[in-house]
């Protein structure tokens, strides 16, 4: 049961009363990362969005974005800074992951189809560690595909309307991560010495939480 006061401070920051009990229930980042594992997953059979935290989960679905800033307002909540990274991939397309700290070490909670990409324990010393764990598995077919990250982007800097309520897409929210500082996780040359991945890992790119539309090609 979601206290009133964390209900009340949802309604202040933005949601309206049945989203703000939603997210106000969730009391850990734990349970924001089960809540999102559990929502369908956005397959945009409409074209491309970026909802807003509201309109998301009105829809009650999302992709890695909008489960990103969905994960940053519920963790806001919690006393957590609303932070969002974004991981940019060569030939790929980017992800976004919500980080937040535990006794002074980083996590992340993710919204993702796949096996890959997904939640991470608060055990890493840094934004970068945090990063590098997901280097491995970053990939499109047989090759890795993680080039650099953002600095971590505080939403909380933003009024409400740019991301908790807006009614309408929240491209602004993309463009500015994109746009954000951003650091390499390997050089040039270090790149093209890449081991591609062998087919095992190939394979298991075909694993999904939510089963992908006959129509739907394109990795979310």
């Amino acid at each position: 049961m979601p206290s009133p006061a964390r209900i009340r401070l949802a309604q202040r920051r933005g949601l309206p009363l049945r989203q703000a009990k939603q997210l106000a229930g969730l009391t850990t980042p734990r349970k924001i990362q089960d809540f999102l594992a559990k929502l369908p997953q956005n397959f945009e059979p409409d074209g491309d969005t970026a909802r807003s935290v509201q309109a998301a989960l009105s829809a009650n679905c999302a992709h890695c974005i909008e489960g990103a800033m969905i994960a940053a307002f519920a963790l806001w909540l919690q006393g957590h800074p609303p932070l969002l990274i974004d991981l940019s991939a060569h030939q790929d397309m980017d992800h976004v992951i919500a980080p937040f700290k535990v006794k002074g070490r980083w996590g992340a909670i993710s919204k993702t189809n796949y096996v890959c990409l997904r939640w991470r324990d608060p055990i890493y010393r840094s934004v970068r560690e945090l990063v590098m764990s997901y280097f491995h598995e970053y990939a499109k077919g047989p090759r890795k595909t993680l080039r650099s990250y953002s600095r971590p982007f505080n939403l909380s800097k933003l009024p409400a309307e740019k991301w908790v309520n807006n009614p309408e897409q929240c491209w602004e929210i993309a463009d500015r991560i994109t746009a954000a500082r951003h650091y390499p996780v390997v050089t040039l040359a270090q790149a093209k010495a890449l081991r591609p991945r062998d087919r095992v890992e190939v394979a298991s790119d075909r694993v999904t939480a939510f089963p992908i539309p006959a129509w739907k090609h394109q990795r979310l």
